[in-house]
């Protein structure tokens, strides 16, 4: 392991791919982490010579930073904590760099993910309050009404969650097909507000976040981000790369 300099565990941890700083932070909490052989502490900080095992496995250090634009298909599930899955991303994902997902897209849903191995990526955009942009396009059973539009726009109270969305941009795209743009990440947010307005989502697709677009990946494709497009990806994530 090489460190330039003393840095607190759950960067390090964050930067060598495993987790976001959050969560190292909760699995130091659980007592998951060792440095050379006694239970990490919040907060420690290394100086390069340390061994460190993170759920019984030796940490090999920090790999080459990867930025993937990934085409969910539906059916896939993102988390290994479906009990009901029955395939995951990392099924379908060949390359050589252990990458995560920035982001969330539920089993009945499809289109654009993020997956990198950059611990601060990861931080910043699982973060709601920091309202990065998701572009989406839905189809529903019923026709796209004035109304539906006019509620996605103003804010939709979900009973169940006992919250009030934010406003977003919503615009009919065909009778049955509308686009709206979050910036937010509730649970099934689309799905909860268009059962909320009595429509019933047919299919839902994810098209951009941020500046990134699904463009012409196809279910189950990849491709690497680099150059003016990561860029700017991480100017509006307020991201400091060099």
């Amino acid at each position: 392991m090489e460190v330039n300099e003393n840095i607190r565990i759950n960067k390090y941890l964050a930067s060598c791919g495993i987790c976001s700083r959050r969560d190292a932070d909760k699995l130091i909490e659980m007592g998951k982490v060792y440095v050379n052989g006694v239970k990490a502490s919040s907060g420690m900080r290394l100086d390069g010579s340390e061994e460190i095992i993170v759920n019984g496995k030796v940490v090999s250090g920090p790999e080459r930073k990867a930025y993937l634009a990934f085409y969910k298909p539906v059916g896939v599930t993102v988390s290994k904590k479906d009990s009901h899955a029955e395939r995951l991303i990392g099924e379908l994902i060949d390359y050589p760099v252990r990458v995560t997902y920035a982001g969330r897209l539920d089993k009945d849903s499809e289109g654009l993910m993020l997956l990198t191995n950059d611990g601060d990526l990861i931080e910043r955009m699982m973060r709601g309050a920091n309202g990065h942009e998701k572009e989406y396009v839905v189809r529903i059973k019923n026709k796209v009404s004035d109304e539906l539009i006019k509620k996605f726009k103003e804010g939709i109270y979900l009973k169940d969650l006992e919250q009030t969305t934010r406003p977003a941009f919503a615009e009919r795209l065909s009778e049955y097909t509308f686009k709206v743009v979050l910036t937010q990440g509730l649970n099934r947010q689309i799905r909860r507000m268009c059962k909320a307005c009595g429509a019933e989502v047919r299919s839902l697709k994810r098209v951009r976040i941020v500046n990134i677009l699904l463009g012409d990946l196809k279910p189950g494709e990849y491709r690497e981000l680099t150059g003016d497009e990561l860029t700017e990806l991480f100017r509006q994530t307020s991201g400091k790369k060099n």
